[in-house]
């Protein structure tokens, strides 16, 4: 049954349409993400649904006032009907648990039936003829209106959009690369840290490091992880040098917190042929000389890094150069004629030479390796950032700086700690970092406990390991022990009072 002539719903007029409409709105409410909303059984949804019958009775209502009294009546027990149905179809469609509660207000505050309640229910429907996309996570909205006087602050507002609740979001986000040596290297350098990565599947883009709360691993290819840091998607990250140089192209939000970290070492450089007219080309400076580039006939060259070569040559008077876009086998580019030089990252030089290609004098772009760089805005605003940078700094420091070192120990005889501080001293590998430790050795002779050695601890790099050996034994000392460092923490790291100056606090 349909409308009548004067534009009236007559009893029974869409039912099933309806019906199908409040339980997809009571089951997209009662499917509410649970990482959101404090647990709630269902018994306590019932209030909360029983609210529904009101706008649905205004609703049919407001669209048959020129019915009769008993028609009235009728769509009002349809209405009670349907909404009953569909409280019962929500809770059967639920999770065992759920409530209605802000994230950011406290447990009590859940959501009774006021005296109205809006339920906005919206889905993606695409128009007459074009393929359907895949359907959108529902969006609800739960507000309430009216109330008591006193009820300005008490509106209580649950929203659900595209799967997690809109406003910003509170975790830390800290990018790695996701592939390549890079990644394997990065990840090697956090387990030493002892801030291990935690990827539960191996496929996720998502992790943890247990060490460090309410912090997210999110595994990214460098150049996004730039991009991220910049847009505010993440808060901190670690990549190379070449790559925030590239994609951050100087953006002061880009704060590099630790420029050294030891791996990912390689140059960004230019790359000429070894054969031609480049033979007797051996710097920049002659490259920019030749008579051959013009406006009509510019030197070619294949570079991934669209940024910084243009301006390289513009830095270094090539005027007429063009550039083609590429990644991965630039080496082979002159050979094969599409393009006059390269400019790429070098770590060897070996692939070069294997394909006839040489660097020239002033063709080093940059140095890079690993960097630990921040988003600005986030250590400034993002609360819980600037600690958790603060931490992660600390333990890449201390480790970093007892990579290669030594604890060395061993017993010497002597009068007295002075006497036995100054033969130590007497040779300079044996210095330590700040000097010798020596403490007194006791022992037990003839029933009495006397001090008869005196210990030495010194700390030596692992390449003078063996004199630093020798030299203790040629002035007396004995049972010599070697262990690893594994960390040296000072008093404060200098990386920390920089990047505290660079905030201004």
């Amino acid at each position: 049954m349909g409308p009548d002539e004067a534009g009236n719903v007559r009893a029974g007029d869409d039912i099933p349409g309806i019906f199908r409409e409040s339980c997809a709105i009571l089951a997209a409410i009662a499917r509410a993400d649970k990482t959101d909303i404090s647990p709630l059984p269902h018994t306590q949804l019932f209030p909360l649904f029983l609210t529904l019958p009101l706008p649905l009775s205004l609703s049919l209502r407001r669209r048959s006032r020129r019915r009769s009294t008993s028609s009235s009546k009728l769509s009002l027990s349809l209405s009670l009907f349907i909404s009953f149905g569909a409280a019962l179809a929500a809770v059967a469609m639920a999770s065992p648990s759920m409530s209605l509660v802000s994230p950011s207000r406290a447990p009590q505050q859940l959501l009774s039936p006021p005296s109205s309640l809006i339920y906005a229910f919206r889905a993606a429907r695409g128009p007459v003829g074009v393929p359907a996309r895949p359907p959108a996570p529902p969006r609800i909205v739960c507000c309430s209106v009216g109330g008591s006087s006193s009820a300005s602050a008490a509106a209580v507002a649950v929203a659900v959009s595209n799967g997690r609740p809109e406003g910003e979001r509170r975790e830390i986000r800290l990018g790695l690369p996701s592939k390549g040596r890079m990644a394997d290297d990065t990840l090697g350098l956090l387990k030493d840290c002892q801030l291990s990565v935690k990827q539960v599947n191996p496929r996720q883009y998502v992790a943890e490091i247990p060490q460090l709360s309410n912090l997210q691993v999110w595994f990214q290819r460098p150049k996004d992880i730039v991009r991220k840091l910049l847009s505010g998607d993440l808060d901190i990250g670690i990549v190379g040098f070449d790559t925030v140089s590239e994609y951050g192209q100087g953006n002061e939000d880009l704060i590099i917190v630790h420029e050294a970290l030891d791996y990912g070492d390689c140059r960004l450089s230019l790359a000429i042929p070894k054969y031609g007219i480049f033979e007797k080309i051996n710097s920049v400076k002659e490259l920019a000389q030749m008579p051959q580039w013009t406006e009509e006939k510019p030197l070619r060259v294949a570079t991934g890094f669209s940024y910084l070569g243009p301006k390289f040559m513009k830095e270094n008077g090539l005027k007429h150069v063009s550039f083609s876009t590429g990644e991965g086998a630039l080496e082979a580019a002159p050979a094969m004629g599409t393009a006059d030089v390269i400019l790429d990252l070098v770590s060897s030089g070996t692939t070069l030479k294997e394909n006839n290609l040489k660097e020239i004098e002033g063709g080093t772009v940059l140095e890079s390796q690993a960097v630990f760089v921040a988003s600005r805005k986030s250590l400034v605003q993002r609360e819980g950032v600037l600690g958790a940078t603060h931490e992660i700094l600390e333990r890449l420091e201390a480790h970093l700086k007892a990579v290669g070192q030594f604890t060395v120990t061993a017993n010497m005889r002597g009068r007295s700690a002075e006497e036995v501080a100054k033969q130590v001293l007497s040779q300079e590998s044996l210095s330590g970092l700040q000097g010798p430790t020596v403490s007194p050795v006791f022992c037990k002779c003839n029933g009495e406990v006397v001090v008869d050695y005196y210990a030495i601890v010194i700390c030596v790099p692992k390449k003078a390991l063996y004199s630093s050996v020798q030299q203790l034994r040629a002035i007396g000392g004995s049972g010599v022990l070697v262990s690893p460092l594994t960390y040296i923490f000072d008093e404060e790291t200098p990386r920390w009072q920089q990047l505290l100056a660079k905030l201004g606090l």
